[in-house]
Parts: C-alpha cells; structure tokens; sequence
C-alpha cells in the first residue's frame, strides 16, 4: 500500500467514522430525551428539590450496570450512555490526530497529542467513577 493510499484512506475514514459517532450519539440522546419524557418528565425536578434539600443525589453505577439500565429503558441511563458515546468524538479526533503523527514521524506533535488524549481517556474514566 502506498503512502497516497494509506493518506486517503485516513482523510476519508476519520470523518466517516466521527459522523457515524456523533450520529450514534445524537440518536441515543433523543432515545433518552423522549423515554424521559413519556416515563418520568418529573426526574430532574425531584432531583433538584432533593439537592435544595440537602439530600444526597448521587448515585455511582458501574458500567455494567450502566448498560444493563439503558437496555432495560431507564431514561437516564440512556442519555448517560448517549453522552458517553458523544465523548468518543473528541477522542477519535486526538486519536486518528495521533496516529497521522506518528505516521509522519513529528516527535513533538507526537508527544502532544498523546499527552492530550491520555488527559482525555483519564477525564472520561475519572468523571465517571467520581
């Protein structure tokens, strides 16, 4: 495979793949709004008293749970995967950004876009146990 084929295949695939990303997301993210809305249209102003009132509102699941929930229907969980999903958009972009770096062997571009996404696969993993 050439070095033309290898550059088109990157510069087609990257948006392909993001488009198809973000369209994923957005689609999860619509699922969730309208189950929210059809099954429990008063969650987040339940969830907003209880903060006023000074009760916990937070509740930590894992991932698997997480899935288990969105599969079951749970409106919440729904959006909290579409949202998921939508943080994969700026992690393939610094992803596929990395990968054409180290394809054209630029050192500094190389160590700087793997500083990021590893800041970025940190910030995903941290925000969701935390």
């Amino acid at each position: 495979m050439s070095i033309q084929d290898e550059d088109r295949i990157l510069r087609t695939w990257t948006p392909l793949i993001l488009r198809t990303i973000l369209i994923v997301a957005t689609v999860v993210l619509i699922a969730g709004m309208v189950s929210m809305a059809a099954q429990s249209p008063g969650y987040y102003v339940s969830r907003f008293r209880a903060a006023q009132a000074g009760t916990a509102v937070h509740a930590h699941l894992d991932w698997s749970q997480l899935a288990l929930d969105a599969i079951g229907g749970n409106p919440h969980a729904i959006m909290t995967l579409g949202l998921l999903v939508l943080t994969l958009v700026p992690l393939g972009r610094v992803a596929f950004t990395f990968f054409l770096f180290l394809k054209q062997h630029d050192r500094i571009f190389v160590i700087a876009t793997a500083y990021v996404l590893t800041a970025l696969v940190f910030g995903v993993l941290l925000g969701r146990i935390g």
